[in-house]
């Protein structure tokens, strides 16, 4: 899940700096604020550390060496579980149980341990306050950097756009989605997915919890087709196919029982503890639903039968879908066209989350005036503009790790 800023592979095989796992943070939905060593004082961070050990509602997370306490390894991070205040101690839940149990140790040598300096990196270690944010992104939505094409992604996103509508010229909305879309990186649609939630088939009828989730997700889908970008970027999408213009990598090639049979093998391989991997895992059929109980709105389930190993598992991928009507013809949710996240919103959530800098070349007054106002996200329900605003950041923090300055900012980007 934690599929942001630095690719899984890599931490497993090199580590995460301190700024990595604040950018992590972030990208998943939490409200951080990181403080590294020579940012805080040691007053502050006994205060920090009460708070968090008293409270539901904040956790601290710590970077530090484990030579300080006379430990085998290096950096490391773990959570502080408690706070004895009559002995100044603090409680490390030590993330490698296997290495070391929870164990207490004198706030002021766990100050000391996070005053060294990460090499790879030049900077202090420290902590970070992490809590839940209060109006919460849904997550409908969200930036990957597992395939290894994000990198020329995000730069052509951020730095290679810009420039294209300043040499360009552009003189309607259409001919800017043109210079936008046909330039595309390939593999571009690994970058940003659609998210959609898996449960095992054996946990019964589905939860209020799960029910409420998967309608704020089907709400921010339906405001995503409701915008005026929406339009433009789903006529250009019905030209660029119609004229037979090389867009095969936007596309929308495979089907919903498709995607959950993949979908449905990563959420196995999460629900058994081999998260990152669905490799060994093969999903003999699926099944597409729509479940309504007690007046509650239909909700749309694909069931899949998950084999590894000789072993069966059942998996259901909960499914938004927009309650805007479309061409559907039956009742049968699989045959319709489109009303799951497609190509067409998935897009237009991408540009709405452009900095709104990337526009300002554009000499045509008019135009500059007609796609600002496509793009703006006071102009945005709200809670697709929170939406639109998580994807921005998550962009900004995946540009600032790319060129490998997310630690260097930290002070000013997590706050």
């Amino acid at each position: 899940m934690l599929d942001c800023c630095e690719p899984l592979e890599k931490v497993k095989n090199e580590g995460i700096t301190f700024g990595k796992v604040a950018c992590l943070a972030h990208c998943a939905g939490a409200n951080v604020e990181a403080f590294r060593f020579n940012q805080s004082t040691i007053d502050d961070f006994r205060r920090y550390v009460k708070a968090c050990t008293s409270s539901d509602d904040c956790h601290m997370i710590t970077s530090y060496h484990r030579a300080a306490f006379k430990q085998t390894g290096s950096g490391h991070f773990s959570p502080i579980g408690g706070y004895h205040a009559e002995m100044d101690m603090a409680l490390i839940l030590d993330v490698a149980r296997f290495k070391y149990p929870p164990h207490w140790v004198p706030l002021t040598l766990l100050w000391e341990a996070m005053g060294t300096v990460d090499e790879s990196i030049g900077h202090h270690r420290g902590f970070m306050l992490i809590s839940r944010l209060q109006n919460a992104p849904s997550l409908l939505y969200t930036l990957s950097c597992k395939h290894e094409s994000w990198i020329s992604t995000a730069k052509y996103l951020m730095d290679d756009v810009p420039s294209l509508l300043k040499s360009e010229d552009v003189n309607d909305a259409e001919k800017v989605l043109s210079v936008v879309f046909t330039s595309l990186p390939t593999n571009f649609t690994e970058f940003i997915k659609w998210v959609a939630e898996v449960r095992r088939q054996e946990d019964g009828a589905l939860s209020k919890e799960e029910r409420g989730r998967l309608s704020v997700k089907e709400e921010v889908l339906k405001q995503v087709r409701e915008t005026g970008l929406f339009k433009h970027v789903k006529e250009w999408m019905s030209s660029a196919n119609s004229c037979c213009r090389s867009m095969s990598s936007l596309g929308d090639k495979d089907t919903l029982p498709e995607i959950a049979a993949r979908v449905c093998c990563q959420g196995a391989g999460i629900l058994t503890g081999n998260p990152g991997s669905s490799y060994g895992f093969c999903c003999r059929e699926t099944c597409v639903k729509s479940l309504k109980a007690n007046g509650d709105t239909p909700v749309t389930m694909v069931s899949g039968t998950v084999v590894t190993c000789g072993s069966e598992q059942g998996v259901d991928m909960l499914v938004p879908f927009s309650q805007i009507k479309s061409s559907c013809c039956g009742s049968d949710p699989s045959s319709c066209s489109g009303m799951h996240p497609a190509s067409n919103d998935i897009l237009t959530a991408l540009l709405l989350s452009l900095p709104p800098k990337t526009w300002s070349g554009i000499i045509d007054e008019k135009l500059s005036q007609e796609i600002c106002g496509l793009v703006a996200t006071e102009n945005l329900p709200p809670l697709l503009q929170e939406e639109v605003l998580h994807l921005r950041r998550q962009l900004l923090f995946l540009k600032r790790c790319q060129e490998n300055k997310v630690d260097d900012d930290l002070g000013e980007a997590t706050k």
